[in-house]
């Protein structure tokens, strides 16, 4: 269900407060500034899963996500701007990326980080969790600010996607609302990834041993004693020989591992023909054995809980309530 926030609702003296307010729920803490201390807009937000999309439309801004704002709440996503009409600056570890229609930048919250509007604009945002897109990104902090243009590639990927997305997004199954989501997030990195300094070319012997142990890995991941020294055993290989294959990846094997259950956790709780199951029943289906470990590792990965994700199909927004 989408919600929407509008300075047509207050008078004109009170509009920036509003504006400001609104963005702070929407997103993270922030400051905003406006020429004449006046501004006009309108945010449209609505979630996907364990994605967010929205739609601000307004007028010229200055927004500041600054190092006391960051400390005040503990807030951990990372932020996609796609522009659509006008021009924006993202800007961030030392970095300004530029936006004209089609164009989309990456940047993180735990960071200070502006946004620069200097006339009336619209931009779709994406918010995903941090932990998230860290672990399918190599030098996360390197891709911050960088412009991926919507003239080809994945950039114009992203654009005809996310305007398709807004138009169907009230009527997207949970089922489905969670496989756009995933198809959203890849898109994403796949563009950014585009910007990455080139890595050392890899022995395809490498390559080939790393999709390997992710297939071995695929296979078992709702056996509960899986663990690397098993991919090990079952691959007649040694520990170490796998630590090799992932040395550059994001992550280690254990935490891919981890996150491919914790995908598929999000994924079943989506899916209507398995509401009849609980949710613990479910995470141990796919190789959790402690609930309460379970509940931290998903919360962590996904900036909210399994019930909030199993509930986003029948409610309201769940980030409406969430505390700030």
């Amino acid at each position: 269900m989408s919600r929407l926030l509008t300075t047509d609702v207050v008078e004109a003296r009170e509009r920036l407060a509003y504006w400001n307010e609104a963005v702070s729920d929407t997103y993270v803490r922030l400051d905003t500034t406006a020429p004449g201390r006046d501004v006009v807009g309108e945010i449209r937000a609505d979630s996907l899963a364990t994605l967010e999309l929205s739609r601000v439309t307004a007028t010229a801004q200055h927004v500041r996500r600054t190092p006391s704002l960051i400390a005040a709440a503990a807030e951990d996503y990372f932020l996609v701007s796609i522009q659509t009409r006008g021009a924006g600056a993202v800007v961030q570890d030392g970095r300004a990326a530029v936006l004209a229609p089609g164009d989309f930048a990456l940047y993180d919250s735990t960071r200070p980080y502006e946004l620069r509007f200097d006339g009336e604009f619209q931009q779709y945002v994406l918010m995903l969790p941090g932990p998230t897109l860290r672990s399918q990104l190599r030098r996360a902090p390197e891709l911050t600010a960088r412009a991926v243009h919507g003239s080809r590639g994945a950039g114009h990927l992203m654009i005809e996607m996310i305007r398709t997305l807004a138009d169907d997004i009230g009527v997207l199954e949970p089922a489905a609302a969670a496989a756009v989501a995933q198809s959203v997030e890849h898109i994403v990195v796949a563009g950014l990834s585009s910007l990455a300094p080139s890595a050392p070319v890899r022995e395809p012997e490498l390559a080939a041993r790393r999709e390997q142990i992710k297939t071995c890995a695929r296979a078992r991941l709702r056996d509960p004693g899986l663990t690397v020294a098993a991919i090990a055993a079952a691959l007649h290989t040694s520990v170490s020989t796998l630590h090799r294959a992932f040395a550059g990846e994001p992550c280690s094997i254990a935490e891919w591992v981890w996150a491919q259950r914790l995908d598929a956790v999000r994924a079943d709780l989506c899916d209507p023909a398995l509401r009849h199951r609980t949710i613990s029943d479910i995470a141990f289906s796919w190789g959790f054995v402690d609930a309460s470990h379970f509940s931290r590792a998903f919360k962590a990965r996904f900036g909210c809980t399994a019930r909030e994700v199993r509930q986003a199909g029948s409610t309201t927004n769940w980030r409406s309530d969430r505390s700030r």
